[in-house]
């Protein structure tokens, strides 16, 4: 089954919610965990088993545990591994981009069946033309895998290049989202290229002429509960294109940790919340 079919059952089954396993050394020492690989392997471990069956995917941010080294990579092999077997989605945050035999490289590395670093979907950023994507596009598409395209993110450096317009005047952002687009022609119940949008962009989609309902993908959306949005400001981001959103959350719900059950509750509500906020 392709990565967007797979998605769109679990948010129907479980909540538009991906939870962040994001390992930071505070997030560590507050969960009373050393900072180190079997740390970090501890506590992903214990995002998975709060998340299983809760959630509709989880989002290892790759920098957390590549600051350790082979040990640390190692670790995320072990997470990804523990959610594959608690049949729940991966997206795994790694920004890869770059061209030709090198993005296939990463492509294979993270988009290849039993690939040691196999995840279900990748971030990716087309900031080298979206067409030097090409190598993990087909990959994805061959082994029923997922990507999220970075599209409109909220930090403010960003926009210098994500709002800049080409010759023809169409904004890079949305010609990012007008070429993804053209991968999920047809796809049921949604494609498989989605992009991260993020919740907090203001009125930069009508702005920019980002044409967003036709995507027929995945949108992940950090920005969502503790970094401001709510119900209004994904209203205006998104629109009628709410039902494709996945809410990305980190902070809201890793703080109620390190005890599952306490993590787990927080989990439940923060999809609960995120399904309402879509549908208000």
């Amino acid at each position: 089954m392709a990565f967007g079919a797979q998605l769109a059952v679990a948010m129907s089954d479980y909540g538009p919610l991906c939870v962040g396993i994001d390992p930071h050394p505070q997030l560590l020492q507050q969960w009373g965990l050393p900072d180190t690989p079997e740390g970090l392997a501890s506590f992903g471990e214990t995002v998975i088993e709060a998340s299983a069956r809760h959630a509709a995917a989880v989002k290892p941010n790759a920098a957390f545990f590549e600051r350790h080294g082979a040990r640390g990579v190692a670790a995320l092999e072990l997470i990804l591994r523990r959610a594959r077997e608690a049949e729940l989605l991966t997206v795994l945050d790694a920004k890869r981009g770059d061209i030709g035999s090198t993005m296939a490289g990463y492509a294979q590395a993270f988009l290849t069946k039993g690939a040691p670093l196999e995840c279900d979907a990748l971030t990716v950023s087309p900031y080298l033309g979206f067409g030097s994507l090409q190598p993990a596009i087909d990959l994805a598409k061959t082994n029923g895998k997922g990507l999220f395209v970075l599209a409109l993110t909220s930090n403010p450096e960003g926009a210098e290049v994500q709002h800049a317009r080409a010759a023809n005047g169409e904004a890079v952002a949305a010609g990012i989202v007008r070429q993804a687009a053209e991968h999920n022609v047809g796809e049921t119940p949604m494609g498989s290229i989605g992009l991260v949008v993020g919740a907090t962009v203001g009125t930069a989609v009508s702005d920019l002429g980002i044409g967003l309902d036709g995507l027929n993908g995945p949108i992940l959306a950090p920005g969502v509960g503790a970094q401001g949005a709510g119900p209004a400001e994904l209203s205006q981001v998104f629109g009628n294109s709410r039902r494709l959103v996945l809410v990305n959350q980190s902070r809201g719900v890793l703080r109620e940790g390190p005890f599952v059950e306490k993590l787990r509750q927080a989990v439940i509500s923060a999809s609960g919340a995120a399904q309402s906020a879509l549908q208000a």
